[in-house]
């Protein structure tokens, strides 16, 4: 090999070196800088793993704190009797099972009115004479009821557990498009009496009631003088929500009222939109509404929103009656309301189709 090529070589080889050092120098400078950073954000890393850990277990406490049947104390082991509203039926077939299934030692006993129409109204006259524990309302007690209980030496009190609404239901061959509050009053006062007077055809009205004796809902607020005044004599009257159902199927004209969570989703029956004035009424039904046609394929759903919101015009508030005697009646009351109000009872009343208060 001559003198060129060895030269050659050796700048080769030198540069190999040099570049073989750089590399390794460039690599032991990035552990050093990586070890550094990693040591620098340590802490940070520990306290998020820590928040982490602190969010999952945090979650994991409200998970297991949530309040069922079970978690219900001095629920009292013996049998009893309730009744009172029809709007509870769903209730009453899918919560009550489940309070009874979770705590056998109550047995709840529904019991209907020997005389009348089963409803709020006798359901609370019947605790007021000691034929039930504890009664299940969809409308406020009166004075008059509260008056009667201190007359005999106790308190009434009505602990809301849910909320409902009012819906008013007509013929679905029937063209109005609505009702606003005071028309609705009106047309039951006798004050109204032909459709045509509030936008439809003509047609005379003929207004479905439940005796106000027995009354399950009430569209006249308690502390109206509209209360006091006697209804129109052009209202035929019902014994239940299912018999109007059946006469407002074969009469043009007829109009009933009910809670909405019993009404809305009947085929035979078309819901009105209801306000406060003619400019803002509101479906008690998600729109769009279901033609009575599409029905039993599908069926109007409650319109939940505008019931918690409290935007549609006329609320029921579901409350259960507790009889305040300091006794065994006062005991069942208050541990089926608290019942009610657990996380459990709250999402078992919105399956029930009505709107929770929780």
């Amino acid at each position: 090999m001559d003198n060129t090529n060895q030269k050659k070589a050796l700048i080769n080889s030198e540069i190999a070196l040099f570049l073989r050092g750089l590399i390794i120098g460039k690599v032991l400078t990035l552990i050093v800088i990586g070890g550094l950073l990693w040591w620098l954000l340590k802490p940070n890393l520990l306290s998020r793993d820590s928040v982490n850990s602190s969010s999952n277990q945090s979650s994991n406490t409200l998970l297991s704190t949530a309040s069922t049947f079970q978690t219900v104390a001095d629920v009292p082991t013996a049998s009893f009797n309730y009744g009172g509203s029809t709007a509870w039926a769903s209730i009453r077939q899918l919560v009550d099972s489940q309070i009874q299934s979770a705590r056998p030692e109550l047995q709840l006993h529904y019991v209907d009115p020997v005389s009348g129409s089963p409803g709020s109204s006798s359901g609370i006259r019947m605790l007021l004479d000691g034929q039930l524990d504890f009664a299940q309302s969809s409308r406020p007690l009166t004075d008059e009821e509260q008056a009667m209980a201190k007359e005999r030496g106790f308190s009434l009190e009505q602990r809301q557990v849910g909320m409902d609404g009012i819906a008013v239901v007509v013929n679905p061959s029937l063209n109005v498009s609505g009702l606003t509050v005071d028309q609705l009053q009106k047309i039951y006062l006798g004050q109204i009496t032909n459709w045509n007077q509030v936008g439809g055809p003509n047609l005379p009205i003929t207004p479905f009631s439940q005796q106000p004796k027995d009354a399950d809902t009430v569209i006249f607020p308690s502390n109206s003088d509209l209360k006091k005044q006697a209804l129109g004599s052009n209202v035929q009257y019902v014994y239940s929500t299912t018999e109007a159902v059946r006469q407002l199927s074969k009469t043009p004209g007829g109009v009933y009222y009910a809670s909405a969570r019993s009404v809305v989703p009947q085929c035979s029956v078309k819901a009105l939109r209801l306000g406060q004035t003619s400019g803002q009424l509101i479906s008690p039904y998600r729109e769009p509404m279901v033609s009575p046609e599409q029905c039993p394929r599908q069926r109007n759903q409650l319109n939940t929103q505008a019931i918690k919101n409290r935007s549609y015009p006329i609320i029921a508030n579901l409350s259960v009656i507790i009889k305040q005697n300091k006794g065994r009646e006062q005991q069942i009351g208050d541990a089926y309301a608290k019942l009610l109000l657990t996380d459990q009872g709250q999402k078992a009343i919105e399956r029930a189709g009505f709107v929770s208060v929780r």
